[in-house]
């Protein structure tokens, strides 16, 4: 733990207590200037002439202070002074304040409206309907306009104390337009006449929390309604989804998981949803996912909206999960609440583990669980096989420095774990647990788990935690009897042994026939365990990877489970092919050993396992791009693995078709035709002119980001223009999305600058630009183009990204990430080394990390991968 020496953070000498806020003349246009007046009740803790506060983009003019240790006679500041390096006014009075448990500071202050997605912000849409009279226009769009204060932003708002433990109760007043909506954390307590065409919203004052939760909207609002079945405070509690006029309907879905999940959490809790009201509202801007605002929860549209008839059905298990993790954070976060930031993985990892458990328990045909295997644990395990990976529980000096620790580590890596810790102790005894962690606070989450469970949990996962990196587990084979070896697991394959000195705790989650007699050891605690009695017909190791771990199998044995994979769960084929991916990369492996393990599935029936088998084939294709020959070889070898697969389940959705089916056809038909199937491509352009001839239906909403790939691969300009004209058209919530990943197949250079200039061009939200150049970078014919274009329009690049430091190091860490070349990885080394990279050079030790780790795999397997392939009669003889 930090101690408060170690954090650059504010005097204990005053407290907050509670603010009352109030925001007025705002200009909805123009500057976007808007005046607040913020009376701050505090306490006193020690006499003082300075008072230190957040604040940033504010100009503050005047400060009173007043106290009862005074009779509450006030006093101004002498003195106001900005330090822009920490975000921080001091207010110094010409007298001292004596210790008081009530005492008021006021600030009179002007502030700004954003359009960075980051404090008080505006956000741009396409009014779906004609808009009412005061909503801004500019240009075609119009304007709303919200707040994202996670997690240091609401000093950009107004002057406060603006750290997670420095909590206090919020009254909150905004003047609106008379035919505009306001919302905020709590139930609207009256309205009133201000001046012309003008009204005050008041809201009751919230719970005691932190700064980074309070939210605030207004806009050209509507919403629909639902109430729970579960009654608080003796009556159903009101859920509402809101959108800007024309989209409510679109909220139904969300609004549905929304009212069912709170009353879930509500149960498995065992401490019901504290507010009185629970609102999400849909935001036309926003650089994550959502936020989980007590009461008053943002979503970015994709993540709440969702048109039944036009949506793709992949947005449905989005909105679903989306609303059930920002509502996990309602008592995990919101109620309890981190001290300091190091506790973010705590916050965000769990809400990751229990709202995939809340979307199993809604909807079992998700098969949630294979998801997660193949998408939360693969990719924490990627990032964090990597030297500049950082611990789950990282220490934070500073609040200004946390937003780039918003990753798969702190999400992934911290949710992957907790799955691991409950499934080892019993989902209803961690959850028991965790309940009494919520109710009482009195002790951590692991003293809370210890004492449910009876277990040493501290001991278990202080090196999850507090280490960097996770084990790979070696198996040799002894007749009769099987040892295991831990040791670190690294993607470059070189762990040194002064990096190999932690020792994991490990749960073998061992699989077995029936007759084998039971094993008694369940987890590893040392570096090294034989484990007798081994039934050698069959076992496994890490059942339904639930461990957070890889294994190596002598080659023999994952050929054996290869050629019985049928005794296989999917989250267990996942994994294995996901680890003999890995391996191989590593050197710990072979390319050839892969594929000849992947091989045996082009029967496989389950959408999570095929995509992952997909997923690892594009990855070697991508890394050998520029040896034709294997990229030719690989392509055949993906042809006969998915070609019959891809023609059985065929173009058409049948009525009463199941949800992965329909996942598993999308898939399906953009890896055939990635990998050059002629019918698969000839089809995809057939229904594509028919779609752009009127004939809409002729592309499921669900296929239209493989057909649109496919088009704009093989397509040339003109499938490029026809697509980017979608773009413009499209009335659909994902419609933009989808386009933008579908654009980044261009094939040559000048397609790929003329989409890189139509992505800065105002046309693309700030929100989106990286989603056609992720795409862009997992194309080895765009990927040295996209790099040339960063490089040569930097001004303009940086400009348009760097007001949010998140959107610029997603945008880096994901356009620079897939190279495959020691001297491209000097190259943008090079590019960097005299620019100021504050808020993105941890991703940018990332990127060279996996440029250097992608350049060895592909000298060292290149050649090995095209003998197998010839071998075999995928590539042709030399």
């Amino acid at each position: 733990m930090l101690s408060n020496g170690d954090r650059d953070v504010l005097s204990d000498s005053v407290i907050p207590v509670n603010y009352d806020i109030s925001l007025y003349d705002i200009e909805l246009g123009g500057g976007f200037n808007y005046k607040g007046i913020v009376g701050i009740q505090i306490q006193v803790k020690r006499p003082t002439k300075e008072i230190v506060v957040n604040a940033s983009r504010l100009k503050i003019h005047d400060v009173e202070l007043s106290s009862e240790s005074t009779g509450y006679i006030a006093q101004k500041a002498s003195a106001i002074s900005y330090d822009e390096t920490t975000q921080r006014a001091t207010f110094s009075f010409p007298l001292e304040v004596p210790s008081s448990e009530n005492a008021m500071l006021e600030a009179n202050f002007t502030g700004v409206i954003s359009n960075d997605m980051a404090g008080f912000y505006r956000s741009k849409y396409k009014p779906a309907v004609t808009s009412s009279e005061s909503v801004p226009i500019e240009g075609d769009d119009r304007l709303m306009f919200s707040t994202q204060f996670e997690s240091c932003k609401a000093r950009s708002a107004f002057p406060c104390f603006d750290e997670p433990n420095l909590k206090a109760s919020f009254n909150v007043n905004l003047e609106i337009p008379e035919d505009l909506v306001a919302l905020s954390n709590m139930p609207e307590k009256g309205v009133k006449r201000s001046k012309q065409g003008f009204k005050v919203v008041s809201f009751d004052r919230t719970p005691i929390m932190s700064t980074y939760l309070l939210a605030w909207a207004l806009g050209d609002f509507e919403y629909v309604e639902d109430f729970t079945n579960r009654k608080y405070n003796g009556k159903p509690m009101p859920v509402r989804v809101y959108t800007t006029k024309g989209l409510k309907d679109q909220g139904r879905f969300g609004l549905k998981n929304a009212s069912q999940v709170v009353d879930y959490f509500s149960e498995i809790f065992g401490i019901d949803y504290p507010l009185p009201k629970l609102d999400l509202l849909a935001v036309h801007e926003f650089s994550h996912n959502a936020m989980e605002n007590w009461g008053l929860i943002t979503y970015r549209t994709t993540a709440i909206l969702f048109d039944e008839q036009h949506s793709a059905a992949k947005y449905k298990n989005r909105v679903a999960y989306v609303v059930a993790h920002e509502l996990a954070h309602q008592w995990f976060g919101n109620l309890v609440t981190m001290d300091w930031w190091n506790e973010l993985w705590l916050n965000e990892g769990f809400a990751t583990w229990v709202g995939w458990l809340a979307i199993d328990h809604l909807y079992p045909e998700f098969e949630v669980w294979c998801q997660f295997v193949m998408e939360a644990v693969q990719t924490a395990q990627q990032l964090d096989s990597l030297r500049a990976s950082h611990p789950i529980e990282v220490p934070v000096k500073s609040a200004l420095d946390i937003d780039q620790i918003f990753d798969a580590i702190s999400y992934l890596k911290g949710s992957s774990v907790i799955r691991m810790l409950s499934n080892h102790l019993g989902v209803d005894i961690f959850l028991r647990g965790v309940s009494e962690y919520l109710k009482a606070h009195a002790y951590d989450l692991w003293e809370a788990l210890s004492k449910t469970s009876g277990k040493d949990v501290e001991k278990f996962m202080d090196p999850w935690i507090r280490s960097i990196g996770y084990p790979l587990l070696t198996v040799a084979e002894e007749p009769g009897q099987i040892s295991v070896r831990q040791t670190r697991f690294l993607l470059m394959g070189d762990v040194e042994a002064d990096e190999d000195e932690t020792l994991w705790w490990i749960p073998l989650g061992l699989k077995t026939s029936p007759q084998a007699m039971a094993v008694t050891i369940d987890a590893l605690t040392s570096k090294e365990e034989t484990l007798q009695d081994i039934d050698e017909s069959f076992y496994k190791l890490n059942a339904d990877q639930t461990g957070f771990y890889r294994t190596n199998y002598p080659p023999a044995r994952l050929a054996k489970m290869g050629a019985e994979k049928d005794k296989l769960s999917a989250e267990d084929k996942i994994g294995l092919v996901a680890d003999a991916a890995a391996l191989a990369f590593a050197g710990d492996g072979t390319t050839p050993g892969l594929l000849t393990f992947i091989s045996n599935f082009p029967d496989e029936t389950n959408h999570a396992v095929w995509a992952q088998i997909v997923a690892s084939l594009v990855h070697i294709r991508s890394i050998f791009a520029e040896k034709k020959t294997v990229v030719h070889g690989l392509r055949q070898f993906t042809l006969k693995l998915v070609c019959s697969a891809t023609e059985k389940i065929g173009w058409d959705f049948r009525p009463g078709e199941d949800y992965l089916t329909g996942q598993l056809r999308a898939l399906l038909i953009d890896a055939a035709g990635g990998a050059g199937h002629t019918s698969t491509i000839n089809e995809a352009k057939r229904r594509f002119q028919l779609y752009l001839s009127g004939e809409r239906e002729s592309i499921h909403p669900s296929l239209r980001l493989p057909v649109f790939c496919i088009n704009v691969a093989e397509g040339g300009k003109e499938a490029y223009e026809a697509v980017k004209n979608e773009y413009s058209k499209t009335t659909s919530i994902d419609g933009k999305e989808i386009c933008l990943q579908s654009l980044g197949r261009v094939q040559t250079p000048a397609l790929v600058n003329d989409f890189l200039d139509f992505q800065f061009s105002d046309k693309v939200k700030v929100q989106d630009m990286h989603s056609g150049s992720v795409a862009l970078a997992a194309n080895p014919n765009a990927r040295d183009t996209l790099w040339r274009y960063i490089t040569k329009n930097w001004d303009s690049v940086h400009g348009k990204l760097a007001g949010n430091s998140v959107v610029l190091d997603r945008y880096l860490k994901n356009c620079l990430q897939n190279f495959a070349s020691h001297e491209k990885e000097r190259e943008i080394a090079r590019f960097f080394e005299e620019k100021d990279t504050k808020g993105y050079d941890r991703g940018l030790m990332q990127v060279s990390d996996t440029i250097r780790g992608n350049a060895n795999y592909k000298e060292r397997d290149e050649r090995l991968t095209l003998e197998w392939l010839q071998a075999h009669g995928y590539a042709p003889s030399a």
